[in-house]
């Protein structure tokens, strides 16, 4: 995804953190306006439990792609990208440079809305 001319949303999250789970509306939100604009989210879940995580999925009613490999914070993802609290995010440039990280609720509207308009 990144780098095909599309803005990439890299959602930290998992389906025990209630401040991740009070969140999803809003990235929800945001998918569902400019996704035909070219916003992609990939959602990177640090749960543990196979079954927690995929039903929390189907009840957020997430559309996008969504990676475990059920290591919670041990997952390969952590080091990576010093995860070291969720909820957390990257919000990637259409050419692979991360432009921002942790946006939540208003600001990530706001930073989309100067993004793609409206």
């Amino acid at each position: 995804m990144v780098g095909e001319g599309r803005w990439l949303f890299v959602d930290f999250w998992a389906s025990w953190c209630g401040p991740c789970r009070a969140e999803m509306p809003n990235v929800l939100e945001a998918y569902n306006k400019y996704h035909a604009k070219g916003f992609e989210v990939v959602g990177i879940s640090f749960d543990e439990k196979k079954e927690a995580w995929v039903k929390a999925i189907g009840q957020i009613n997430m559309p996008w792609m969504q990676l475990s490999d059920l290591k919670g914070f041990n997952c390969v993802a952590a080091p990576i990208y010093e995860i070291d609290a969720i909820p957390d995010n990257l919000l990637i440039d259409p050419q692979g440079k991360i432009i921002d990280r942790g946006l939540r609720g208003k600001e990530l509207q706001r930073r989309l809305q100067e993004i793609f308009g409206e």
